[in-house]
């Protein structure tokens, strides 16, 4: 009966199907379920709340980076509501505010190590807020800080400023080896002087330098010229021009002392020094002819203090 019932059955092209136990005849019919699907804003390209921004900013020989989210008011109470006053704030949004410094800097006169630090800003509605570089740079936000971590705090008095929608960091007031860095939002704004003692770095590297090189007159004359220009080991550079013109007897060595004896008061001889170089010069060296207008006039200042 069974076979008589199978090539019956083969007829309508469903041998395999009864030939099948139950159990596989009911998963040869189950149709396997498609995958879910993925939610449609992880398909989206779409724009942060809060960009990140990275900053960076060269001050003297001293690289610093600030890597941040920014935020922006979008109507909303920000000081005493979004950033409540006396809770320590993330300065940003979503991951720790980083800052990075290349080398040793000084923060509003305190030293603060080269490296990596969290920053956060403690806000008071009654007194200065605290700037707060924290060792820890892996918590999400203000989650997990400890005062203990902090490397440094410095007191600081917030300003009014001009409204800005979002926040921003920004630096100001650059000179050699000093900048201002500024955090503004909303409608206040809090500064930061960051020195980075470019000058000692420079002077050592010129000992170095020389040290390396000392029968290069050029090298001399360069060293003894910054030191001139910024008022820095008179002596010092005295020695290095000294040297380089008698390894070579050119302008530029010899007005470069001229200036320096200049700037020591000793004008007489600074003449001296000042006329060699004009006498020196090359009167078709386009370098030496764009000079020649300021040397003269510096030497009419000289005389006019000398006599």
């Amino acid at each position: 009966m069974r076979c008589f019932l199978s090539r019956l059955l083969a007829t309508a092209g469903i041998t395999l199907l009864l030939a099948l136990p139950p159990l596989a005849v009911v998963r040869a019919q189950t149709t396997t379920p498609a995958a879910p699907a993925a939610p449609a804003e992880s398909l989206i390209p779409l724009p942060q709340a809060s960009p990140q921004v990275v900053l960076k900013q060269a001050v003297g020989l001293t690289n610093i980076t600030v890597d941040y989210h920014a935020p922006s008011v979008k109507n909303r109470t920000i000081w005493q509501g979004l950033v409540p006053y006396g809770q320590v704030w993330r300065a940003g949004a979503n991951e720790n505010t980083i800052i990075t410094f290349s080398d040793t800097v000084r923060v509003n006169g305190k030293s603060l190590p080269a490296g990596q630090y969290s920053f956060y800003v403690l806000p008071r509605s009654d007194q200065d807020w605290d700037l707060i570089f924290n060792r820890v740079t892996t918590h999400w936000g203000a989650e997990g800080y400890q005062e203990k971590d902090d490397v440094l705090r410095v007191p600081v008095v917030p300003e009014a400023s001009a409204h800005h929608e979002t926040l921003l960091y920004w630096f100001s007031d650059l000179t050699t080896g000093s900048a201002h860095f500024n955090l503004s939002w909303e409608k206040k704004t809090v500064s930061l002087l960051i020195d980075t003692n470019v000058q000692a770095r420079v002077v050592a590297g010129i000992t170095k330098a020389v040290a390396a090189r000392p029968n290069d007159w050029q090298l001399l004359a360069q060293a003894a010229d910054y030191l001139v220009q910024n008022n820095l080991n008179a002596e010092q550079a005295l020695q290095y021009i000294n040297e380089s013109i008698r390894l070579q007897d050119v302008y530029t060595n010899n007005w470069i002392k001229a200036r320096l004896l200049a700037s020591k008061q000793d004008f007489d001889t600074a003449i001296v020094y000042g006329r060699k170089a004009i006498k020196l010069g090359d009167k078709d060296d386009d370098a030496f002819k764009s000079k020649l207008p300021n040397m003269r006039v510096a030497l009419i200042e000289w005389q006019s203090k000398a006599y």
